[in-house]
């Protein structure tokens, strides 16, 4: 296995830290070379967008899981199938400058706002920290960004945070039912991929223990169970998929987490979950579920997993999603954030 592919799905050779004579906040012993080297995967800049249904979009099938924005510019997906390939997208023109990231090894998915490292395109390093995606930004003087740290940890940037980009992280049937004017990104990248192949072979199954760099399994859950996790400070809150699906086919978890009160909904057939603020205006909400639809207790109103209500008095508002929550393999939360709690029914593990 490799950590991703070059040309092919097995390609090699170890690459030289960028920014490799600046200091670094983490263990450098810790920091190994992935096997294609700086660039070997291509991130992609403003890739073309098209709409659902267009021809470029013949490699996504509907269970196909996509990264979905809500943006005041339109709703975008980038496919996990594009970031398998190239595990970066640098977007601009529709907001701030941003970068829509997923590492394959620890299935985790975020998005983040480029400011912070001047604008600059971020790429991918050919290193890994804990399994886990480095990036490098593109300025004369680089520095390196794990992705589940959310933050520079090498070179002259280190300290540096980048303010994330809330996403939601669904299947590509599931997105496009909710935003049938999605943009989403085109096959035609002008990269010789077959984006319609998981490069990994059955490195995600559920049970699997399978590694790239050996790594301590927490056991409370199976190793490649997708999971919403809330990170803070070095623990947080963890939603698996697994057991958001024993409240049936949709569900609100209500939290509260250091003293915000949070709201998870659930969709299995969109294989989604989502925290969010549970306020309108000034009124915080509750929720239950209702003829198999997420409810308000104090309008009556309809919810979806995107946090938009649909019908009832609250019809059109949008919860605000929390944009640090975001989904990544069981395995890795204990490697980032070794306090992590289970969310478990009414309890916390």
């Amino acid at each position: 296995m490799s950590a991703c592919a070059d040309d092919s799905t097995s390609p090699g050779g170890v690459d030289t830290p960028p920014g490799a004579e600046s200091s670094c906040s983490i263990p450098e012993n810790l920091i190994f070379g992935g096997g294609p080297g700086k660039d070997g995967i291509p991130a992609l800049t403003n890739p073309p967008l098209v709409r659902a249904g267009d021809p470029g979009t013949g490699y996504l099938d509907d269970d196909d899981r996509v990264v979905g924005l809500v943006l005041d510019a339109g709703p975008i997906a980038i496919p996990l199938n594009i970031l398998w390939w190239h595990e970066i997208v640098n977007l601009d023109g529709y907001g701030p400058a941003m970068a829509i990231t997923h590492c394959p090894l620890t299935g985790s998915s975020l998005a983040f706002d480029r400011t912070p490292a001047a604008g600059a395109e971020l790429g991918v390093s050919g290193l890994l920290y804990r399994n886990n995606l480095i990036m490098y930004d593109r300025n004369r003087e680089e520095s390196l960004w794990p992705q589940m740290l959310r933050g520079a940890r090498c070179g002259p940037r280190d300290g540096t945070d980048l303010p994330m980009i809330p996403i939601f992280e669904m299947t590509w049937g599931g997105w496009t039912t909710l935003h049938p004017e999605t943009l989403v990104v085109s096959e035609n990248t002008g990269s010789s991929r077959d984006y319609t192949v998981y490069p990994y072979g059955g490195y995600d199954a559920l049970n699997s223990t399978n590694t790239f760099f050996p790594t301590d399994i927490d056991p409370r859950r199976p190793p490649k169970e997708r999971v919403l996790g809330i990170p803070l400070g070095t623990g947080g809150l963890a939603f698996p998929f697994g057991i958001l699906d024993e409240e049936g086919p949709v569900a609100s978890v209500a939290v509260e987490l250091d003293g915000d009160e949070i709201v998870v909904f659930w969709d299995r057939s969109r294989e989604a979950a989502m925290a969010f603020e549970p306020w309108v205006n000034t009124e915080i909400l509750t929720f239950a579920v209702s003829s198999g639809r997420i409810t308000d207790d104090q309008t009556g109103s309809h919810w979806r997993v995107d946090g938009l209500a649909t019908e009832g008095p609250l019809a059109g508002h949008r919860l605000l999603p929390k944009p640090e929550a975001f989904v990544a393999f069981w395995f890795a939360w204990p490697e980032f954030y070794p306090e992590i709690l289970i969310w478990n029914g009414a309890n916390e593990d």
